[in-house]
């Protein structure tokens, strides 16, 4: 299965191209360093809009960068006068063609597009800095020693598929501590043999949702969840499923429900952190004037300026077909498109 649903996902987040940028800007001496304040509200906007492809440290070493074409611009190997202000402040506006830089025109006021501008060029291109830790209490990880077994996993200093009888009795502990903990944003690390590609499934990471002292997870309808993202991915149970349906539903879950959620809702955790949001798929404000039609475009096209992309180079017309007949039948009946009239023939 291709982890196109992440793909998806990756184009909606901050990343920029590796081209060359322009000489002749401003250098790191005649650059003054921005404000206490503008520094902060920059680093909390790059912190929660910009790291998952550019990382926290700025130098794109993240799973996220390892799926993008041209790779995002890695700021501690540039410095001021390569990439000038005006050049960045143009392109986290406006987004850069060609790349998974999207424009942030209409989701940052123009305020924090400097700031957030001035943050990376003081932090990463001046300073080389490394900016906050992310395993953080205040980010949802209390004490995150305890997981230091897991480590040289989630490093790289030990590959995931090394055998068993070559792993200490410690390393093995952190394998396992690694399988259950980290491996949902660790991806699967480090390892000797790629083998078949990742197969996407929905997935929800405990963050926001998450409380220092939720253990045991707390149970929803009966089933255990620390966070409240969790019950969205979970597979509605529909009786009476015709094989198109049938079809629909493998189709759907295996691929669209990683940023709609399993139950069509979006308010999953991926959903829940993408701007702008995926659609709610159950919600009758939308879905009642949605046809088939309409819907089989947006499938087959994309949504431009949102993390849709387009599916009609990977589900051929009988894949979408299925695909609409099962959200038809879980989340929100769909209206049949009216047949277009002639175009009368000019003699």
């Amino acid at each position: 299965m291709k982890f196109l649903a992440l793909l998806g996902l990756l184009l909606s987040l901050a990343a920029c191209s590796d081209r060359p940028a322009p000489q002749g800007a401003a250098t790191a001496a005649s650059e003054p360093a921005p404000r206490a304040e503008v520094l902060e509200l920059g680093r909390k906007v790059y912190n929660f809009r910009c790291y998952f492809c550019h990382g926290y440290s700025g130098d794109a070493k993240t799973l996220a960068s390892t799926y993008l074409s041209p790779r995002p611009r890695d700021f501690t190997k540039v410095s001021p006068a390569e990439l000038s202000r005006e050049r960045m402040l143009e392109t986290i506006t406006h987004g850069r063609p060609g790349t998974a830089m999207k424009s942030f025109a209409d989701i940052l006021p123009p305020h924090e597009i400097a700031a957030v501008t001035d943050f990376v060029r003081q932090e990463f291109m001046i300073s080389k800095a490394r900016n906050t830790a992310y395993h953080t209490k205040e980010n949802g990880w209390p004490d995150h020693e305890r997981y230091a077994p897991a480590f040289p996993f989630a490093t790289g200093q030990v590959t995931l598929d090394t055998p068993a009888d070559k792993l200490t009795p410690e390393q093995r502990a952190g394998r396992k501590l690694f399988m259950t903990a980290c491996i949902s944003c660790h991806d699967r690390a480090k390892v000797n043999n790629e083998g078949i590609p990742w197969d996407s499934r929905a997935l929800s990471y405990p963050r926001m949702g998450f409380q220092p002292g939720d253990w045991p997870p707390k149970q929803v309808d009966g089933v255990a969840s620390a966070t409240p993202y969790h019950i969205h991915d979970r597979v509605p149970k529909i009786a009476g499923l015709t094989a198109k349906e049938k079809k629909g539903e493998g189709l759907y879950q295996q691929n669209c429900a990683f940023c709609h959620a399993a139950d069509g809702t979006g308010r999953n955790w991926i959903g829940t952190f993408l701007e702008p949001h995926p659609r709610d798929l159950t919600a009758p404000e939308f879905m009642s004037a949605m046809t088939t039609e309409r819907l089989a475009g947006v499938i087959k096209e994309g949504l431009p300026n949102t993390s849709m992309p387009a599916w009609k180079s990977v589900l051929s017309d009988n894949d979408i077909e299925a695909l609409i007949a099962y959200i038809a039948r879980a989340f929100h009946p769909v209206g049949k498109s009216q047949p277009q009239p002639a175009t009368a023939q000019k003699p």
